[in-house]
């Protein structure tokens, strides 16, 4: 079996992803802050034919996501694909003007620094096995800063850096970093934008192997 951890994982992309790589054999690491959801998430999957699991971390605390992706290795073996897409806090969307040093450090510790660690986490497992996949999701701003959403605007560019830096001194060793930008918003009930066809364009991502950045729609 091959394992995919999702750290971000909730009810719409998380869950779309889960059963899109459950579908196609993958066991599943849940990763996000609450027991109770990540439990009735795995209970949904596995009423499904999915073999998943929920381990309970909070990305502001990056320790947690270190010990959560460990004691997933445990359950389900080495983690051979790591997705990192959680949902992004209100306060961080204010604009710049109202934006202080301590809304920015907040910002880069949940985008950057709990990507950082979870990468580190799984890193020396897909090193050692010459393959493996990492998955960024950001929004929009990431490539084109906005002045009212100065949180993610920052912290995602950092973010950026950071994966497209891992893709470049990763690719001569198998190891594929994406990142997907999703301008906008997700919407359950549009054909492009619902989570499921997100999920499949991260499937994609995964599969093909040739390509740092995509935009699952272009940004306006």
């Amino acid at each position: 079996m091959t394992t995919l951890a999702i750290v971000g994982a909730g009810p719409g992309v998380g869950a779309a992803v889960a059963r899109r790589f459950g579908a196609e054999g993958f066991d599943v690491a849940l990763i996000s802050r609450t027991s109770a959801r990540l439990d009735a998430l795995a209970a949904e999957l596995a009423a499904e034919g999915i073999r998943a699991r929920g381990f309970a971390a909070d990305v502001t605390a990056p320790d947690s996501v270190a010990v959560a992706l460990n004691r997933a290795a445990d359950v389900f073996g080495p983690i051979d694909v790591l997705q990192y897409s959680p949902s992004v806090d209100r306060r961080f969307l204010q604009p710049v003007l109202e934006t202080d040093a301590e809304d920015l450090d907040a910002a880069l510790g949940f985008s950057l620094f709990g990507a950082k660690v979870a990468v580190d986490t799984v890193l020396p497992g897909l090193r050692a096995a010459g393959r493996g996949t990492v998955l960024f999701v950001h929004g929009g701003s990431a490539v084109r800063p906005r002045a009212d959403f100065a949180g993610t605007s920052i912290a995602f560019a950092a973010a950026s850096a950071y994966a497209q830096t891992l893709h470049e001194a990763l690719r001569p060793e198998g190891v594929h970093v994406a990142q997907l930008i999703v301008p906008g918003a997700i919407s359950e009930d549009d054909p492009v934008t619902n989570p499921g066809a997100v999920a499949s364009r991260l499937w994609e991502l995964h599969e093909r192997r040739d390509t740092f950045r995509a935009f699952h729609t272009q940004p306006v």
